[in-house]
């Protein structure tokens, strides 16, 4: 086990010292990373591993007292995570970072394990997918669960441009939007940058590789649909290239047309698996179902909408897709963050059980939510709004 140890120790002490994103993702200060175990949760591609890496590369600690490792590692498959962190703690270390922990078949006995019988603080990521505040070993009641998402509007304009903006609430935008977007358009021009964040901008590889950004998110999702989720659930072959035909058919339809049964139909499969798929897919990161307010939670609640999770799964999956749908997504996605939002039979949102949001171009009309409370017209192509008419892009300043 010595051997072990000392040889991943050199691996990771290799690993963060390549580490030269300087870029910290906007979850990065909100951790709480000295906490005996703690847990970043959310979809592959948002900077999880990197975020993994800063933080170890910018611990104060020599480099035998901070281990980072994945738990697909080969070296490591066939020994148990515990045998692992107590042979590391038994040779002076004090921090172990466990990425991809989903890999592991036994993850919540191991790291329960972990919490119990050592003294290590753990630092592990995983997968959306993972039902950890129902894990069988108790694990939201040990760990701090932190989930965390894509890069937002703002992130990708300081990443692209070197400059450092500052988010607003939900409040803020609704009272002072104009005001907001008359200061930040003197920075720099909205429109030109947004068009390319909604192609390419939700996930931070982009900067790393951005002539083949769709190649390979294509990839990241089809290794979230083949590797994650049957790690997760039970599932065979058949219902792999389902899930693929269902993201499919999401992706070049019109959200209000969405048809439960017409979908079962097409991919041919019953209502009952169709409601299991999108619940495993929404899990995944991929699809955004949304409600009405008075519908439940169940997993066997029709959708009234139903989204991919992103604006970029639109450009990476479909050739003939919709600017409505895409406007729509990135809407739902930023507000379904940190507020309540359903689907309304008038206007497109009910977002907060309060406020109504009609998305479209920057000539849609207030027809449609005429003389309804708290209402907002929400216009994609133009940089400043006024009264109750807001610029789409401003949304991208949420987090």
């Amino acid at each position: 086990m010595q051997n072990l140890i000392s040889l991943l120790i050199e691996d990771s002490t290799n690993l963060i010292s390549l580490c030269d994103i300087k870029y910290k993702r906007y979850f990065y200060n909100t951790i709480d990373f000295s906490q005996k175990l703690v847990g970043v949760v959310g979809a592959r591609g948002v900077g999880k591993t990197t975020t993994l890496l800063q933080y170890l590369q910018n611990l104060s600690l020599p480099h035998h007292k901070k281990l980072y490792i994945s738990a697909d590692m080969i070296e490591i498959s066939d020994v148990h995570l515990f045998e692992i962190a107590r042979a590391f703690e038994k040779y002076g270390g004090e921090v172990l970072a466990i990425d991809e922990i989903h890999k592991n078949r036994s993850f919540e006995q191991e790291l329960k394990n972990i919490y119990d019988r050592l003294q290590l603080r753990v630092i592990f990521s995983g997968s959306s997918a993972l039902k950890i505040e129902y894990s069988k070993a108790d694990l939201s009641r040990r760990a701090d669960i932190y989930k965390v998402f894509g890069l937002s509007f703002r992130e990708f304009l300081e990443i692209k441009l070197s400059a450092k903006l500052k988010s607003y609430s939900l409040n803020d935008i609704l009272l002072n939007h104009t005001d907001i977007s008359a200061s930040l358009i003197r920075e720099f021009k909205p429109l030109e940058h947004f068009i390319e964040y909604m192609k390419y901008g939700y996930y931070p590889f982009y900067f790393e590789e951005k002539k083949r950004y769709l190649q390979r998110l294509e990839r990241t999702i089809n290794s979230v649909i083949e590797v994650d989720l049957p790690s997760i659930f039970s599932m065979k072959y058949e219902n792999i290239v389902n899930l693929k035909k269902l993201i499919k058919l999401i992706c070049s339809s019109v959200p209000y047309k969405i048809n439960i049964s017409e979908l079962s139909k097409k991919i041919g499969i019953n209502r009952d698996r169709l409601y299991l798929y999108i619940d495993y897919l929404s899990k995944g990161s991929i699809l955004l179902p949304l409600k009405a307010k008075t519908k439940g939670d169940k997993i066997f609640t029709k959708p009234s909408k139903l989204y991919l999770q992103n604006p970029n799964l639109y450009s990476a999956y479909c050739k003939n897709n919709q600017i409505g749908t895409i406007r729509e997504s990135f809407f739902a996605t930023i507000l379904n963050i940190n507020h309540t939002i359903n689907y309304s039979d008038k206007g497109d949102f009910l977002v907060d059980n309060k406020y109504t949001f009609e998305i479209g171009g920057k000539n849609k009309s207030f027809k449609q939510i005429e003389d309804m409370p708290d209402s907002f017209v929400i216009s994609d192509d133009i940089e400043v709004g006024f009264g109750n008419k807001i610029p789409l892009w401003l949304f991208g300043f949420l987090y």
